[in-house]
């Protein structure tokens, strides 16, 4: 039997998983939970990292009790960074992708390097809070820490240092920043010189599944742990999630479903042109140094956030409790955007929702129930929508989709995505990324030999639920009507 020990940080909390592989399966012990909350100070909202790396070593210690582990590994959101000095220590916490330092830079940055060049170099969908947005508001409104900052690292590669003191940059995380070729699988002399950046603030890039060192003996003595191997897992959680699909297809589409959905495939190299680009569509690094072909989607923040506004206003519900009520709701009512930006900032998005409807003259959703079920249906409507996007600039068809992550807890908006799609839907994991984190540690640790088998242990693992489409020509007309709702 042997362990690793994974650690999944996400938007609203971390865990850290003790995974252990043995007769061809994979079993998985959560030994550490946090919350992870974004701390508002002086107007910037940031994570609060030293508390993070606090949780990381409480995990570290829990672990021992059950029965030890050999490696470590530390997939996180896209994205985000810290910024070290040339003594190595951190200049201030990291700043939160929903901060809005980033707003106006995405035409700053369009006015140094032309929009269709920067997708031509990199391949990423311009989402606000992209790295080079952020590094351009740096540049413009706090131009001392980047004048003070000898390298910047992504948030799992700076928790890496933290406990080995290497500086490395995992490639699926560079690959999130739109400052690195993915073609030449390298940072980008011309998106730096574009931007003014050094080119010694970029990291060293190392592959996913790479032993990153091992942990410095002053934690070892704090934790009084033995010396442990670090690994930079695919350490983008969309790519430790995508590694465990549960198929021996090599061409197949996913949703990992969660805060975010991202919707996409995998393949050997990039798709970069003109029609991916009108469309939005991304190119991530995935395990191997393939790529995933994505599309990124507003997922469960919806439903997060809306159930936090009813907690304020004294009412809360479990999830659980939410599904039922958006079950017993009238279907195909109202309809709306989820990836309109009035969505992205947290508050009040139930209030936000009825907004949205009465200005696109629909009925307005008043009770909790039709809240849920307006936000549910619509992302599958989207999810119909991104489909076929995918599929024409692919010039391919799909006909079964894998759901994986805990959006698929959701049985309701399971099945409606195989209403609104078409396609057979196959749902699981729900541990997904927790399970691509441990999968490419143990391939690193020669226990599994590439990740076809490491597929095929989670599939013999984990339980999959299959939804059939039902009631099609009503979803039909529903996209009908879902399409003339979009502004």
């Amino acid at each position: 039997m042997k362990r690793a020990l994974a650690f999944d940080l996400g938007a609203s909390s971390g865990r850290a998983i003790l995974g252990t592989l043995g007769d061809g399966k994979i079993g998985m012990e959560e030994v550490h939970r946090f919350s992870n909350d974004p701390v508002i100070v002086n107007g910037t909202m940031y994570w609060d990292t030293l508390r993070q790396f606090y949780e990381i070593k409480q995990g570290i210690s829990r672990a021992k009790g059950y029965g030890g582990f050999e490696s470590i590994g530390i997939d996180t959101w896209g994205v985000d960074f810290g910024l070290l000095d040339a003594h190595g220590d951190l200049l201030e916490s990291g700043v939160h992708y929903r901060d809005d330092r980033t707003q106006g830079m995405i035409g700053k940055v369009f006015a140094k390097i032309p929009e269709e060049r920067l997708y031509e170099i990199t391949g990423n969908e311009f989402m606000y809070f992209n790295t080079i947005f952020q590094m351009e508001a740096l540049k413009e409104k706090r131009p001392w820490l980047l004048e003070r900052a000898d390298k910047f690292l992504f948030t799992p590669d700076l928790f890496n240092y933290l406990l080995t003191g290497e500086q490395k940059c995992e490639y699926t995380m560079a690959t999130t920043s739109s400052m690195f070729d993915l073609r030449r699988k390298k940072w980008s002399r011309e998106v730096m010189d574009a931007l003014g950046l050094s080119e010694s603030l970029f990291p060293e890039i190392i592959e996913s599944g790479t032993v990153v060192g091992t942990l410095k003996q002053e934690i070892c003595d704090e934790l009084a742990v033995t010396p442990k191997k670090v690994i930079a897992v695919a350490s983008h959680d969309t790519q430790s999630a995508s590694v465990a699909v549960p198929t021996q297809e090599e061409d197949f589409i996913f949703i990992s479903c969660g805060t975010w959905s991202l919707y996409g495939t995998e393949l050997p190299g990039p798709v970069i042109g003109r029609k991916s680009l009108k469309l939005a569509v991304t190119n991530e690094g995935s395990y191997g140094g393939r790529v995933n072909f994505l599309k990124n989607i507003t997922g469960l923040w919806m439903i997060q956030e809306s159930r936090r506004q009813w907690i304020r206003e004294g009412q809360t519900y479990s999830f659980g409790e939410l599904e039922d009520l958006a079950g017993e709701a009238r279907p195909f009512e109202s309809y709306i955007d989820v990836n309109a930006s009035e969505f992205v900032p947290a508050g009040d998005m139930p209030g936000r929702i009825r907004k949205y409807c009465q200005e696109t003259d629909q009925p307005i959703p008043e009770t909790v129930g039709e809240i849920v079920r307006c936000i549910d249906q619509s992302l599958a409507l989207r999810y119909r929508r991104v489909l076929e996007q995918i599929q024409s600039c692919l010039d391919k068809s799909y006909h079964r989709i894998h759901m994986i992550g805990g959006g698929i807890q959701s049985r309701l908006l399971c099945q409606m995505t195989a209403n609104a799609t078409g396609c057979e839907v196959v749902a699981g994991p729900v541990e997904a990324t927790a399970l691509g984190n441990l999968v490419v540690q143990f391939m690193a640790l020669g226990e599994i030999r590439d990740i076809r088998e490491a597929r095929a242990i989670i599939a013999r693992s984990e339980q999959m639920t299959v939804y059939k489409p039902e009631d099609t020509a009503a979803w039909e007309r529903a996209y009908e009507e879902f399409k003339r709702c979009l502004r």
